[in-house]
């Protein structure tokens, strides 16, 4: 077999652990044929074959997001962005911005507002909204994406009056005369106006798919375990049949297809290279935004609040055993102390192939007993770094002394636990670089809040943060035979860099620009001067 393409000149890191790395890499189609000295491996090289001089430059295996919402991403690129908002007042500025060119009766819809960034965090109401929108129907997503507020025409159109009961895994914010103010709390609640929405046509959302790839490509993301329901999987399904995925994708699906037939051909691996089934994705509990995960102990200053369930653990224990029936994984989300316990034991008695690879989604609070049980039951630890550096006040401030055990990476890694990272966009950036400067130094961009960071006992080197987002991620989709590193026979998925984050112990930022030079999927160059 001969390459297609030689790679030469370069600083070639073909795992995270790579003691030395190699000169040059041979690709063959989509896969690494030969790594080492770049003369050596000329004569591997076919008559038509291309040789690109890396100039000394980095590469690193392809980076992959374990939770991701990559279709909510893609269509929020098209929505208000409601990230930089700091008061309610100019978040009601930004929608009357919108109404001036909206007809009529359109929606408006956002996201990205966080109410803990404003001065008196007071969460908006339907009050803020209404003066600058009374005939457009706003719905404006919270940046956890466990709220939203929407205003008193989208409230109508919902039917949500007083008379309204809180439904199942959800809350009905009111006021003290009983009147919804406009805040609706986890999926029970706000899909009673989200239901609303008009769903986009399949050719609608496989462009927004389309748009976004190239977003991922210039992060050096060449692979995504994507979370999103709805119409996600029929986009992804259309763009695969046309050859124009851009991104590998491990698509985790929602509850309902065990119930309406199609789980019969569905089981955890099933697919290709390209799109392949992750498995059933689950909530347990909430968010600490919205103080919705569910704890052991209530939330600092508010006594009467332990959070509350998405999903009833009785439910979510028949839920989960019935996706492992049908050879399916589950990817549980829980934030709480309390909601990771209670996962862990559900997963505990789950019967099922022993190939089944289950998650829990964000573990961001731990009691010191839930530690060691990750490693013991298989469980991988799905984590998003960047959320300990943004919300490190949010933490301090409601779960207090308990943070000792909160995005405990440190603590898992040491217990044996596989790691795998991701950023849980568009809650946050998707730019891997940033996730990977947060778990090593636990800071944020600006260096706050302190030179050791923020609980600085529970920070990783580089090389352990980028197994997580290279090879653990691989473990968690069942795919380390093919992805996480650059060995030969590996698929040609990789990233070059302009430093050497291994070399250097980390990853040095300047400004929203990541040390991406190009990107390549399956031996093509997507992103970056060689493509």
């Amino acid at each position: 077999m001969k390459a297609d393409l030689l790679l030469v000149n370069g600083r070639v890191y073909l795992s995270a652990y790579e003691s030395h790395p190699q000169d040059a890499l041979a690709i063959a189609g989509e896969r690494v044929l030969a790594v080492g000295a770049g003369e050596s491996l000329r004569d591997l090289l076919a008559p038509s074959g291309r040789v690109c001089d890396l100039g000394g430059r980095v590469v690193i295996p392809g980076l992959t997001d374990s939770h991701i919402h990559f279709f909510w991403y893609a269509l929020g690129l098209r929505r208000l962005d409601l990230r930089d908002v700091r008061s309610s007042a100019e978040m009601a500025a930004r929608v009357a911005e919108r109404v001036r060119t909206t007809a009529p009766g359109r929606w408006i819809v956002g996201h990205g507002w966080d109410q803990e960034q404003w001065p008196d965090r007071r969460f908006p109401t339907a009050a803020d909204l209404d003066p600058v929108s009374p005939e457009h129907p706003v719905l404006l997503i919270a940046k956890s994406g466990h709220a939203l507020v929407a205003n008193s025409l989208a409230l109508r159109r919902a039917r949500i009056t007083p008379a309204t009961l809180d439904p199942p895994g959800g809350h009905i914010a009111r006021d003290a005369a009983g009147r919804p103010t406009g805040m609706l709390f986890e999926d029970g609640a706000m899909d009673l106006v989200k239901g609303l929405l008009p769903p986009p046509t399949p050719e609608e959302a496989a462009a927004a798919l389309e748009a976004a790839f190239p977003q991922a490509w210039r992060v050096g993301l060449t692979a995504i375990h994507d979370m999103d329901g709805g119409p996600a999987f029929a986009a992804y399904r259309l763009l695969h049949g046309r050859d124009a995925l851009g991104l590998r994708v491990v698509k985790y699906l929602p509850p309902a297809v065990l119930d309406d037939g199609s789980a019969a051909d569905l089981r955890s691996g099933a697919g290709d290279l390209w799109l392949r089934i992750g498995g059933i994705k689950l909530f347990a509990d909430g968010a600490l935004g919205t103080r919705t995960a569910a704890l052991f102990e209530p939330y600092a200053g508010e006594p009467e609040n332990r959070g509350l369930w998405a999903t009833e653990p009785a439910l979510l224990r028949t839920i989960s055993a019935r996706a492992a029936a049908h050879d399916l994984s589950v990817a549980i989300h829980a934030i709480g102390d309390r909601a990771v316990e209670e996962v862990l034991d559900i997963l505990a008695a789950l019967d099922g192939p022993p190939r089944l690879r289950h998650r829990i989604e964000h573990v961001q609070l731990l009691r010191p007993s839930a530690v060691g049980r990750f490693a013991a039951q298989g469980v991988v630890a799905s984590m998003q770094p960047i959320h300990a550096t943004q919300d490190y006040p949010m933490a301090e401030r409601y779960w207090g002394e308990r943070c000792a055990y909160a995005y405990a990476w440190r603590m898992l890694w040491e217990s044996g636990a596989v790691l795998a990272f991701g950023s849980d966009s568009p809650v946050e950036s998707l730019d891997p670089f940033l996730g990977l400067h947060a778990a090593v130094t636990r800071r944020r961009p600006d260096g706050s809040p302190a030179p050791a960071g923020w609980r600085p006992e529970q920070r990783l080197d580089i090389r352990q943060a980028l197994w997580a987002y290279t090879q653990g991620a691989a473990y968690a989709a069942g795919m380390e035979a093919d992805l996480g590193t650059l060995h030969p026979g590996r698929l040609a998925d990789l990233v070059v860099l302009d430093q050497d984050i291994i070399a250097q112990g980390g990853v040095s930022l300047h400004g929203d620009v990541p040390p991406v030079m190009a990107t390549m999927v399956g031996g093509r160059w997507v992103y970056g001067p060689w493509s």
